[in-house]
């Protein structure tokens, strides 16, 4: 019993019993705008069971559950035999089977099937964040394994099926796979290019033996994995290569997949993110030989959009917890929510999270379209996007976490796990860095890329003048190539700003556009969360942001 003097008032319920999909507005919205009419009912429905679901009590006790108890290596049997198997909390497998049964690993077979998709990984992503590597990693496969239409064929339907198996046995013997992927080693990084693992044909046409070692291998309990590695003693091409390996050969026997150990990790303790050798490792050849870096490519774009998306999925939670707190909590006479200061730290990063749903969501949407426009459109939007969402994603976490005050120090919150998540996606699939490169060379490669981009400004302008400004600074930038890379981090920013910014003066409600233009285009914007300038509609952008309980 509790002492008389234990008596617990003014602590907010817990976020739990809601309708994560319902609850956002921003998201709900963009679905509708995106989707074909037709297909509304069923995207929502589905989206709806995912967003009951991840707002549950079960949902959230898995999450728990699966970061507190982290996957185990089992290198060898008692009796010396070698195992390479990754023991997972039984809460680790409830949602990822949750994932796959709510169909994020099938976008590529399906009318609006990204958008869908997208909206779904954004919702189920806030529940945990550690089992979303292997559902990125199998949705965005399917790309790479179309360059060989009989691996496609063999390996698609696996990887889009909605049921969920752990087994580790022949792919063929299961109704339906994951996948993983390998490319970083420890010399190069993301450096691919320089890779040492070696790939020798053997007399069987596509076929090769691996020998290497891989300093990132994520979900190293996946039926098959997409590598890297240089052919040697081949009569075609050499050099580097795409290869699907599978961790348990058709014959049933276990493929040459030694698990040296797994990485001990900031954030992301639910998921196993592991070194391997491969010594006489058999796999198959995807693409062309000395054509790895264009056969992967599109594989690497998807998980860079589901890395925006993923980090999307922090901000939302964060935001939501931080709302949900401060209305509940009470301080110096009246609700949080209610004080002018807290009112405008939760704006700010109220905008920020939807901006980031916005964006996430017409990216979705140009993979579903999939013209010519749309694919010219995506190459600099997805790196442009991958680079900022990632980067505000941290600073986000912290800022909501301190809106909980003490209480979100504590692990109990969740808000400690949030932020550990937070930096993640920034390093993931290509750093900062890596990314402000890649825009480059897409200015300088591809300028059918660069128009698509500024057609998508272009439809906003007129619209808000600090926007039209922002944009005429932009191209100003761009006009002047001279010692461009050392500034590249400079002009991506700007770049996702104005495409932020464009997509909410289209797209959100005025006083959202309007703030948003204000802070991120105007000028007017310190360099913390809640700065927001005098004259501002704060309480409705707070508001919307509220999650409903």
């Amino acid at each position: 019993m509790s002492a008389p003097t234990h008596t617990v008032t003014n602590q907010p319920p817990p976020l739990v019993g809601y309708d994560v999909y319902a609850a956002d507005d921003a998201l709900v919205e963009g679905v509708a705008r995106h989707a074909a009419p037709e297909r509304r009912p069923e995207i929502d429905q589905e989206l709806g069971e995912i967003g009951r679901s991840a707002g549950s009590v079960q949902a959230q006790s898995w999450a728990q559950e699966a970061n507190t108890h982290s996957p185990v290596l089992r290198t060898h049997d008692r009796y010396g035999n070698r195992l390479d198997e990754v023991d997972f909390h039984p809460s680790y497998h409830r949602l990822l089977g949750r994932a796959v049964s709510s169909g994020l690993t099938d976008a590529w077979s399906r009318p609006d099937g990204h958008l869908r998709r997208a909206a779904g990984f954004l919702v189920w992503s806030q529940v945990e964040q550690g089992h979303g590597c292997p559902v990125s990693m199998t949705h965005a496969a399917v790309p790479a394994l179309r360059t060989d239409p009989a691996l496609a064929a063999e390996w698609e339907p696996r990887l889009g099926s909605r049921v969920y198996d752990p087994q580790l046995v022949a792919a063929g013997r299961k109704p339906g796979a994951l996948f993983g992927m390998g490319m970083t080693e420890k010399q190069g990084g993301s450096d691919v290019r320089a890779n040492t693992t070696r790939a020798e044909p053997l007399a069987e046409e596509g076929a090769y033996l691996l020998t290497g070692h891989k300093w990132f291998c994520s979900a190293p309990m996946s039926d098959g994995f997409l590598v890297l590695a240089q052919v040697t003693g081949s009569a075609g091409d050499g050099g580097l290569t795409c290869f699907l390996l599978p961790r348990v050969l058709p014959d049933g026997t276990r493929n040459v997949f030694r698990i040296q150990r797994l990485k001990d990790k900031l954030g992301n303790r639910s998921n196993a993110s592991s070194e391997v050798e491969f010594d006489g490792t058999w796999a198959r050849r995807v693409g062309e030989e000395g054509r790895g870096v264009a056969t992967i490519i599109e594989m690497v774009a998807a998980t860079r959009l589901d890395c925006a998306i993923g980090s999307a999925a922090v901000m939302r939670q964060a935001v939501a917890q931080a709302v949900h707190h401060t209305a509940h909590r009470s301080a110096f006479g009246g609700p949080l929510i209610d004080k002018p200061l807290m009112r405008n730290v939760l704006a700010d990063l109220a905008l920020e999270s939807e901006a980031a749903t916005t964006t996430v969501l017409r990216l979705a949407a140009a993979y579903d379209a999939d013209t010519e426009q749309e694919r010219h459109f995506r190459r600099l939007a997805v790196a442009v996007s991958k680079f900022w969402i990632t980067k505000r994603c941290p600073v986000v976490a912290a800022e909501a976490l301190e809106c909980l005050g003490g209480n979100g120090y504590v692990e109990e919150s969740g808000m400690p796990r949030l932020f550990r998540e937070s930096p993640l996606n920034s390093v993931w699939e290509g750093s900062g860095n890596v990314q402000a490169l890649d825009v480059l060379r897409a200015l300088q490669r591809e300028p059918q890329a660069l128009n698509a981009f500024l057609g998508e400004l272009g439809l906003a302008r007129g619209a808000d003048h600090r926007l039209d400004g922002a944009i005429k600074s932009l191209l100003t930038e761009l006009a002047d190539l001279e010692g461009i890379e050392g500034r590249a981090r400079r002009v991506v920013e700007r770049m996702a700003l104005v495409l932020q910014g464009s997509l909410l003066v289209r797209f959100a409600p005025a006083e959202v556009s309007d703030a948003f233009c204000a802070s991120r285009l105007g000028g007017d914007w310190g360099a913390t969360f809640g700065t927001l300038p005098r004259g501002l509609d704060l309480e409705a952008v707070v508001e919307r942001a509220r999650p409903v309980a």
